[in-house]
């Protein structure tokens, strides 16, 4: 199918310049350039990812990342359409029409690297500096709560005074601590700077869901001219932080680049790489694939970075990542518009920010503030919005975070999406989380809307018995103040 890996290339390295080797990105790129109208190639390769359905389960195989550069590089027409099409079948077959929704929460704009794509770069004199206290924090969460959210991603910069891991670890007490009327966050990410096994044990020891850090950009070349002071400017410290991670006892990991740092082509296979370097030491993938885009914010100008990619290319990005690895969740944030974010949905994504604030206390704020904002938001409509926009386009609105909560995290999750399950466990959960935002937080109209769908969604778990315990979980929702039903 592929010519040979470089020699120099080994996913079971624990040093980040082999398992994400220069030559072997070169090479696959070279690979994928002479192959990108082989249709005899493609289509062994379209084949290869296609799912297969046995006996009541479905089964993907994934392509290798050489593999999926090919289907990246090709240029034909019709074999792009039948890509994305694929991309939806795969993406339908392991996670429904779910889409999961979260929220960031920035909890300081304090920061000692000078990352030179980031407002929050310790050289920006201008930039409104701000931390949260406990209290700020409580206020955040309430405000979060009151908008139906469960799920949090939990964001600050890097600076060993104002944000060390013992700030970080208080805000998850504080945030797991608030029961305002019927809210609860039931999961808290974390997206902060490379840390030690130790701090990483810390985290997972708080009950953290996943812990998400984007490598910004893989070309080891690039990445140190865009860090050029501070801790994160030490590339191998940085690409190795997952293996920590897992080492800390942190099965859910997420990892990303920022598009338009560097050569997009460049990055896909990197990220691949990781994936495949995660799947051959610690036997489980990355549990989420972020695909941030280099936006505008305070003093930092996207024009002035060359390697921008337009709304065509960026789709067909997330089409071949669900098509070479199916089953790991993918990630669009508010950095999106509606239109690009709507379109991402169908070939791949399965979870998004909604009613997102991107600024350090922003939540708690009437007015959107942008003083501490880190990047400009495209998508500004509310989550009761976001939700009824999702449902109206046949999405299943979803706050579930019951596998975490059961344990189901690592190669059980996997396990659990790989075996077929998913339909009679994550659909359900889905239904029971959307049945208490319509009863506790949404308009009139989101709230007509949702109960009807929900009834339709119903007769579509295969199980008879789940669908019969959800279905009274949820009349029970609509009821009286009992919630957190789960599978």
């Amino acid at each position: 199918m592929a010519t040979s890996a470089s020699t120099s290339y080994n996913p079971a390295s624990l040093s980040a310049e082999e398992f994400i080797s220069h030559e072997e990105i070169l090479e696959t790129l070279r690979y994928a350039e002479e192959n990108k109208r082989n249709e005899e190639l493609i289509d062994r390769i379209l084949e290869k990812a296609r799912p297969k359905y046995e006996g009541g389960k479905v089964r993907c195989e994934g392509l290798t990342h050489r593999e999926a550069s090919v289907l990246l590089a090709c240029d034909l027409p019709e074999k792009n359409a039948e890509m994305m099409k694929l991309a939806e079948e795969i993406k339908l077959a392991f996670y429904g029409n779910r889409i999961v929704l979260f929220a960031p929460l920035y909890l300081s704009n304090y920061c000692v690297n000078g990352c030179t794509y980031c407002p929050y770069h310790a050289e920006n004199k201008h930039i409104k500096r701000k931390k949260l206290t406990q209290e700020e924090v409580r206020q955040e969460v309430i405000a979060l709560q009151d908008m139906g959210h469960k799920r949090l991603a939990l964001e600050a910069g890097e600076d060993p005074l104002h944000n060390p891991i013992d700030y970080i670890l208080e805000c998850i007490r504080t945030i797991y601590g608030i029961h305002h009327k019927n809210g609860d966050i039931r999961r808290v990410n974390v997206n902060i700077a490379a840390t030690t096994v130790e701090n990483y044990r810390k985290l997972r020891d708080a009950g953290i869901g996943t812990y998400i850090l984007f490598q910004e950009t893989y070309h080891k070349e690039s990445y140190e001219a865009l860090h050029p002071t501070g801790p994160k400017h030490d590339y191998r410290y940085h690409t190795e932080a997952m293996d920590r991670a897992m080492e800390g006892g942190i099965d859910d990991v997420g990892i990303g680049v920022l598009f338009g740092l560097d050569k997009y082509r460049y990055e896909f296979a990197g990220l691949l790489m990781h994936a495949e370097h995660l799947e051959a030491v610690h036997g489980v993938g990355p549990h989420t694939i972020s695909v941030p885009r280099l936006k505008k914010a305070d003093d930092i100008d996207p024009a002035k970075f060359n390697n921008g990619i337009d709304d065509e290319t960026f789709l067909k990005i997330i089409a071949c990542i669900r098509i070479a690895v199916p089953y790991t969740g993918m990630i669009i944030s508010t950095r999106e518009s509606e239109a690009v974010r709507g379109k991402a949905l169908r070939v791949g994504i399965s979870q998004i920010s909604g009613g997102s604030r991107t600024s350090v206390g922003g939540y708690a704020e009437e007015e959107r503030v942008h003083d501490t904002e880190q990047f400009d938001v495209s998508d500004q409509r509310t989550l009761d919005e976001v939700l009824l926009w999702l449902m109206r386009d046949g999405f299943l609105p979803s706050f579930c975070t019951a596998c975490y909560r059961e344990g189901r995290t690592g190669d059980r999750f996997m396990s659990l999406c790989k075996s077929g399950q998913i339909q009679n466990c994550c659909h359900p959960n889905a239904l029971m989380t959307l049945a208490e935002y319509l009863t506790d937080y949404a308009s009139e109209e989101t709230r007509e809307t949702g109960k009807a769908l929900v009834e339709t969604e119903l007769t579509t778990i295969p199980n008879e018995r789940s669908r019969t315990i959800a279905a009274e979980n949820i009349k029970e929702i609509y009821a009286s103040n009992r919630r957190d039903f789960r599978f």
